[in-house]
């Protein structure tokens, strides 16, 4: 059963903000993770939107998106992201890496008829999976408001690529990261990344999924994509060579070739 959208949800999504690209085909809604912002999608935004009209957002809280007036829980991401894709009309491919893979994947649970078909990019069915991995989620928000944005990013940006990404990636990362950061925006994605445990209403998704994982990912991990893959009716699974947790980012014209043959395939896009 599809879930509502409330009247409050709506407005918060209509103040979102969202770089977009392309003006004709599906539409393709990307999701960051839970430390980055539209900016992580700008590989995509250049090269699919020659192919599909694509919106990456800001989250609630992050980068330039306004903060929410209190806590959002996973599902009020995702309500919010059904909001965005109702405003433009029919429904959408969703893209989401990391924690924006637990929004995509719970989005196609509460509103299936809104997506098309998923690509979830270096994800997991969520940190409440493991009690220590919920635990260590949860002290972000204070290591955040101890040492600032800055400094919490160039903490873990270098984590999340491969040990031999380059160091102007690197700083891209880590510039991403500084300016989308803050609180209370970053408490409750953290809080929502905590809670959630999907392994139970994965086999409720039946939208054509695309799984991808970059084979060095240290953060989530083969693991947990494969997982995802597992629990999938309808799945494809690919490994992105030479890639770490940002695999769109570290690697996007691989990335971007298999988003692309998962288009052609669910949205007929012409060769």
């Amino acid at each position: 059963m599809t879930a509502p959208v409330t009247d409050s949800v709506a407005a918060l999504a209509s103040a979102l903000h969202v770089e977009e690209a392309g003006d004709q085909g599906p539409l393709l809604l990307c999701l960051h993770g839970i430390g980055s912002s539209s900016a992580a999608f700008a590989p995509q935004l250049a090269e699919l939107g020659r192919y599909a009209r694509v919106v990456a957002w800001d989250a609630p809280g992050y980068a330039k998106s306004p903060d929410p007036e209190g806590p959002l829980t996973l599902d009020d991401y995702a309500d919010t992201a059904a909001a965005l894709i109702r405003a433009r009309g029919g429904s959408a491919h969703v893209l989401g890496v990391s924690w924006g893979g637990v929004i995509a994947l719970r989005l196609a649970v509460r509103h299936p008829e809104l997506v098309a078909s998923l690509v979830v990019a270096d994800s997991s069915p969520g940190s409440g999976t493991d009690p220590a991995k919920a635990t260590a989620m949860r002290a972000r928000a204070g290591e955040l408001a101890e040492a600032g944005p800055r400094a919490f990013a160039e903490r873990r940006a270098s984590r999340l690529l491969s040990e031999n990404a380059p160091a102007d990636l690197v700083r891209r990362v880590t510039d991403t990261m500084a300016d989308a950061i803050r609180l209370p925006g970053y408490a409750y994605a953290a809080e929502s990344m905590a809670a959630a445990d999907l392994r139970a209403e994965l086999p409720r998704i039946t939208a054509p999924t695309l799984v991808l994982c970059g084979d060095q990912d240290r953060v989530t991990g083969v693991d947990a994509s494969q997982a995802i893959a597992g629990a999938i009716h309808k799945t494809a699974y690919v490994i992105v060579k030479d890639a770490g947790h940002l695999a769109n980012q570290e690697q996007p014209e691989r990335f971007d070739a298999w988003v692309l043959s998962h288009l052609r395939i669910t949205a007929r896009i012409p060769a």
